[in-house]
């Protein structure tokens, strides 16, 4: 028996990286999942990649007429919806001098009008079903990270929508939390090294020595902290945000 069995799990943003991970432990745990992701063939390519029962979609999650069409396949397709996970990211790292306006706008697009566009479609069925639970992937940047100045108000505008759902979706039987990843090693933190220059191997190294576990992060690390918080297991916890940072941040 999974912690998931007989549950449907949609991802974001997750036909590689964290996404992908946690897809595959959803799965490994009896979870019916969709993998959501702007390219629908790499999202079929990774559903395909899965153990269990799964499909690709293929959304722009900033678009609402885009995110209503990929949950009513979930649930035809599928059968229903129970987990909600909101992980589609995008970066466009610049200096606030040098940060342009279409920079701005889609990583707030994706990142905070995405998540609440994909949780308000979600949540029609959540409270239908009085049950559901949805994690929102945030980051240690929330905190402030130089040349982030999108990204970061996008991760901690994600930590505030968080607790305000918490609050609001709390009395229908659903959960809301949130994740904040330290470093990942993913593609995106791999193409961050290359546009710095620097040897992929170096730049891990390099961060595992901000921490004080002396590692760098794994998407199975993530995996796990976002399964619990989606797992009845956790259904006292709501509005929180856990940072999964080797304890990066306490410094």
């Amino acid at each position: 028996m999974g912690r998931f069995d007989g549950r449907v799990a949609v991802i974001t943003g997750a036909a590689r990286g964290i996404g992908f991970g946690t897809a595959q432990r959803f799965s490994e745990e009896g979870a019916a999942v969709a993998i959501v992701d702007l390219d629908e063939s790499a999202a079929a390519e990774a559903a395909g990649k899965l153990p269990g029962t799964a499909v690709g979609i293929g959304a722009d999650v900033s678009d609402k007429a885009s995110v209503d069409a990929a949950i009513a396949r979930v649930v035809e397709e599928l059968g229903g919806i129970h987990v909600l996970v909101n992980n589609a990211g995008v970066t466009r790292d610049n200096l606030l001098f040098k940060m342009t306006e279409v920079d701005w706008d889609l990583v707030m697009g994706v990142h905070l009008k995405g998540a609440f566009l994909m949780t308000q479609a979600a949540q029609k069925h959540f409270v239908e079903q009085r049950y559901g639970k949805v994690v929102n992937t945030s980051s240690t940047s929330a905190l402030g990270n130089r040349g982030q100045a999108n990204y970061s108000a996008a991760k901690m505008g994600l930590q505030g929508f968080t607790r305000t759902l918490g609050i609001e979706l709390g009395p229908f039987g659903i959960n809301v939390n949130a994740v904040a990843p330290g470093f990942i090693a993913t593609e995106m933190t791999d193409a961050t090294a290359a546009r710095l220059k620097m040897d992929v191997d170096e730049f891990r190294r390099l961060n595992a020595e901000n921490n004080p576990v002396k590692r760098v992060g794994e998407p199975a690390d993530i995996a796990a902290a976002v399964t619990f918080l989606a797992s009845d297991e956790a259904s006292y916890i709501t509005g929180q945000t856990l940072y999964v940072d080797g304890g990066a941040t306490l410094g």
